[in-house]
């Protein structure tokens, strides 16, 4: 299915392109989300009249996107959870925890934009996590874990 992405979609493309991707894909994700619209005639002098309104908006989202990236970059969140006595947690740190937690200190991050390289932290100390703001924003952060015996 060729398609129009109104925005910038990592591994297809950027804000404009018309990009042929399976017909689920198009159908089930990027056009219900508004990332993208079928390939019509109609469409594309759509999109070629909506096209300056269209990259001010996006430039403004990365704009706001970097800003909150220069403040969450190199924070350090504080979590505690139940551990054994050899610093194993009972359960995990998962990226819902993290996301939770930045809300709690006044960021909008949703679970989704938390990368956690190594899978859930299932031990007591430091880890590093990536926060991904914008498809061009990804920052570090470093999550502390402290063990709470029962």
């Amino acid at each position: 299915m060729q398609i129009i992405l109104l925005d910038k979609v990592i591994n297809l493309g950027n804000l404009g392109e018309i990009v042929k991707v399976k017909d689920g894909y198009a159908r089930n994700f990027l056009i219900p989300s508004g990332r993208a619209r079928r390939a019509t005639d109609a469409a594309i002098k759509e999109f070629e009249v909506k096209r300056a309104e269209l990259e001010k908006i996006a430039a403004a989202k990365l704009a706001e996107s970097q800003a909150q990236g220069e403040k969450l970059g190199g924070s350090t969140i504080k979590l505690t959870q139940k551990a054994g006595v050899d610093g194993r947690l009972f359960g995990s740190v998962t990226n819902a925890d993290v996301a939770e937690e930045l809300g709690k200190q006044g960021y909008k991050v949703s679970k989704s934009q938390i990368r956690m390289p190594n899978g859930p932290i299932k031990t007591v100390g430091d880890s590093t996590v990536s926060v991904a703001l914008h498809t061009d924003v990804v920052v570090e952060i470093n999550v502390t874990v402290y063990g709470e015996t029962a």
